[in-house]
């Protein structure tokens, strides 16, 4: 007989090391496909007694409107996320604000013509809505996806630039999702508009797989060098997490038993505590990345294991990283 995921995570069981601190989940998706459900009961499922008081959702493609212009059709996302923020904040989720802030998609290589697009984003999630995502992952291989095709270099083409240029003077930030060797590409962007927020997502992408497979060591350089560098643009802010990705090449979801929290926490230390010397606990959030990084671990299992990776951290600095960052960034006041 398969075991399906929820089986599977099962295997290993942890009751929540700190079920008193406070947590922001920086960042995690919702959909309803016909092939994938995770909306907010799942969500709720997975959070289990882990204290989190509010949470960012990222774009994801999901619940576009149908009909209409193109470049308008993913407000429809932002309109399906607001509609389940208000409920949150109702107190319907318990004490969880399930999307305090919302993070849409919207084509910035339009240039200026993104205006109208950006306009309807910021109405239709109205207190919720903070920023875009535009993803720019792309690398030579084709064994290696690259979510929405996009072109190599996006990031300095000069009409998606146009299009970046109209997002700081709404004071809407940006979130960056990208693969290690695309980090000074964003170092660049970074510097050229030093006055807009840019949160880096998942440390960077690391790939462990196909051509990038049995070259850690190499490719952890590589990506530690990109680190480093957008560590010296102050506008810069990373989401710790994203390891669970099964590109990153862990393989923790192909054995009979998932990791637990004292593995994870070994084997993200030297990225994440990397992220946290480079940036400093006031420019680092924890995120979740679920329910994608749920193919390797449990959302508590994940948790604990930040929490082992941060034992010698002061309360206050945990209190930076595990929640006060991500609602500074993305605007988010709890009630």
């Amino acid at each position: 007989m398969t075991m399906d995921r929820n089986e599977w995570l099962g295997l290993i069981v942890e009751p929540p090391l700190d079920s008193n601190l406070a947590i922001c989940d920086a960042h995690h998706h919702l959909w309803d496909r016909p092939t994938s459900r995770y909306m907010p009961d799942g969500l709720m499922r997975d959070i289990g007694g882990v204290r989190v008081t509010s949470t960012v959702f990222v774009e994801c493609s999901s619940g576009y409107r149908r009909e209409g212009p193109v470049e308008m059709r993913p407000v429809g996302e932002t309109e399906f996320v607001k509609d389940i923020a208000v409920r949150a904040a109702s107190g319907q989720y318990g004490n969880t604000r399930i999307a305090a802030g919302i993070v849409g998609f919207a084509d910035l290589t339009l240039g200026i013509a993104v205006e109208p697009v950006l306009e309807a984003h910021m109405q239709a999630g109205r207190g919720y809505f903070k920023g875009i995502r535009h993803s720019s992952c792309w690398d030579a291989s084709p064994e290696i996806p690259s979510y929405m095709n996009q072109p190599p270099g996006l990031l300095l083409q000069p009409g998606f630039r146009e299009g970046f240029a109209c997002l700081g003077k709404r004071g809407l930030s940006f979130d960056a999702w990208l693969y290690f060797h695309q980090m000074s590409e964003l170092a660049d962007l970074a510097r050229a508009f030093p006055d807009t927020t840019i949160v880096l997502d998942h440390i960077g992408g690391n790939i462990g797989v196909a051509p990038y497979a049995d070259r850690r060591a190499e490719m952890y350089d590589r990506w530690l060098a990109g680190i480093v560098e957008l560590a010296t643009c102050p506008n810069v802010v990373v989401k710790v997490g994203g390891l669970g990705m099964t590109r990153t090449g862990f393989g923790w979801h192909e054995r009979p038993v998932p990791p637990d929290s004292v593995e994870l926490a070994e084997a993200m230390k030297p990225y994440y505590l990397r992220c946290i010397e480079h940036f400093g606990v006031e420019r680092c959030m924890f995120e979740s990345n679920f329910p994608v990084d749920r193919a390797s671990y449990s959302y508590i299992v994940m948790w604990n294991a930040y929490i082992r990776l941060t034992q010698g951290f002061s309360a206050a600095e945990k209190q930076v990283l595990f929640h006060d960052t991500a609602l500074r960034v993305y605007r988010i006041h709890e009630e």
